[in-house]
């Protein structure tokens, strides 16, 4: 099953929380571990990855904590998660490093490729500023994944 690691998880949460809270002050590793109760040390690393990606960044002194690099609109969810995890995949056989003994006659390797490109348009169209937003509606990006149409899988 593709699955988020809890890091990836919590690397959404930070810039969800991140972007909420820029117009007021630079945010701790301790202020969002407390908020969403989550271990402060590895919301530290989670946040370290992000700044290394420079996604966010360190503010020092006595008001010192992460603030986004840039606005949250132009911040997708792919490049959280990536920053985190590395590169996105359902299955090691579609990308160039993967093979498997029976790459040669599978079956299901160009719609699982097809499916791992549309997950990653998804998550590249989805924006942290989306994420952020009080509403009850899904973002449009994830609409057009539940209807992907299952016989383009299949061609």
């Amino acid at each position: 099953m593709f699955k988020l690691s809890k890091k990836a998880d919590y690397g959404l949460i930070a810039m969800k929380h991140l972007a909420n809270h820029r117009e007021q002050h630079a945010c701790s590793a301790n202020e969002i571990s407390e908020e969403y109760g989550i271990s402060a040390t590895l919301m530290a690393k989670v946040l370290q990855k992000l700044a290394k990606h420079s996604l966010v960044a360190a503010k020092h002194g006595a008001t010192g904590g992460y603030q986004l690099t840039k606005d949250p609109a132009r911040i997708s969810a792919l490049e959280v998660i990536t920053a985190i995890d590395g590169p996105v995949l359902i299955t090691s056989c579609v990308t160039s490093h993967g093979a498997c003994d029976a790459t040669d006659r599978c079956s299901v390797k160009e719609p699982l490729r097809r499916v791992n490109e549309s997950i990653m348009e998804v998550l590249q169209t989805v924006t942290v500023a989306q994420l952020s937003e009080d509403t009850q509606q899904e973002p449009r990006a994830f609409v057009e994944l539940k209807g992907i149409d299952h016989l383009a899988l299949s061609r």
